[in-house]
């Protein structure tokens, strides 16, 4: 079959276009023929290279396909069935995994990083991680969903405890996990106020429910929400961007309010100056994808048509390159995505 793989760290031109053996099936795993992955921004970390990875690796987190075959334990799915794969693998009889909460498992590992991902035409995985999909949702369309919304999803019910009535600062509009906080937070009957880089993106921001916008390059994204909010600030600050919107991020919180973060890709480094913390009472949450059964729940909303993925450009498989360097470019609104 045709893979992606990845030999050694670095650049965009580490990406191999190339014929590797297909999956062996084992009794409890299904074999998709994978149509479309997404990409997020974790392909790009893996490929510049993390601790874990071992080489040679094919990227790719996000994965909906058919059904091409079942091991023999599983009974319940058939050849063709049209599916979503679960962005993550875990051992499913820990105590966190026994208690719902997967992503707390010492085995936990995403899809494309820990173990090999979709970038290929088959892959096989555990029967807990395929999830059927109406014929409404195109496979684009499918992979655009998973690991972003489920993200947001951890993030803003899971974490932050958002209710109806508050108001929310979402960061970075234009990327994938961004586009899914606004459309969960109006869903939800909460005011969105969100930041991108140019006023295309702005407009879209809009269009999917953003009460309030910011241009981050043009504008200081504290200042702004404190005119916006009458100077009070926000309930939640939706973080992912990192070092270069930390400060402005805690500079945009009400007193009692709550920031909650899931990323750093513009920096890792974060100061904080302490009394700021305690004298404020803020609360500062970290955040790491989901559990399966937040994922159920936001499902049933994308398959419902309330929450749609937004997808802004595709690529076959064989311009994985290409894909990953407008990716970098931080030019899309939306999830890139490819096709097989």
């Amino acid at each position: 079959m045709k893979a992606v793989r990845i030999h050694e760290f670095g650049g965009p031109e580490v990406l191999k276009y190339e014929d590797i053996p297909e999956p062996e099936l084992r009794k409890n795993h299904v074999l998709v023929r994978a149509r479309a992955c997404a990409l997020n921004h974790l392909d790009l970390w893996v490929r510049k290279g993390l601790p874990g990875v071992k080489l040679p690796h094919i990227l790719g987190s996000d994965v909906a396909g058919e059904v091409v075959e079942c091991g023999e334990y599983v009974t319940d799915l058939n050849e063709g069935t049209r599916v979503l794969l679960a962005p993550m693998v875990f051992c499913g009889h820990c105590e966190q995994c026994n208690q719902g909460r997967q992503n707390f498992c010492a085995r936990f590992a995403v899809l494309g990083n820990g173990v090999d991902g979709g970038n290929c035409e088959l892959i096989a995985v555990p029967r807990v991680n395929v999830i059927p999909i109406p014929d409404t949702l195109e496979f684009v369309q499918a992979a655009s969903v998973p690991l972003v919304f489920l993200t947001a999803w951890h993030m803003l019910l899971g974490r932050a405890g958002l209710k109806a009535g508050q108001t929310v600062l979402v960061l970075g509009a234009g990327s994938g996990v961004g586009s899914a906080a606004i459309q969960i937070c109006k869903m939800l009957s909460a005011e969105v106020i969100t930041t991108a880089g140019d006023e295309h993106k702005l407009a879209k921001a809009r269009e999917l429910g953003a009460d309030h916008t910011i241009d981050h390059y043009k504008q200081k994204i504290g200042d702004q929400v404190r005119r916006i909010t009458g100077k009070r600030g926000v309930d939640i600050v939706f973080e992912h961007v990192g070092q270069a919107t930390w400060k402005e991020s805690l500079k945009s919180l009400k007193h009692g309010g709550t920031l909650v973060t899931c990323g750093a890709t513009t920096g890792f480094e974060g100061n904080l100056d302490l009394r700021f913390l305690f004298s404020r009472q803020l609360t500062l949450l970290g955040s790491y994808m989901g559990a399966m059964g937040e994922l159920d729940e936001v499902l049933k909303h994308v398959f419902a048509g309330k929450l749609k993925p937004v997808v802004d450009r595709t690529f076959p498989l064989s311009e994985t390159r290409a894909a990953h360097e407008y990716l970098e470019s931080s030019e899309q609104f939306g999830k890139v995505v490819l096709t097989m």
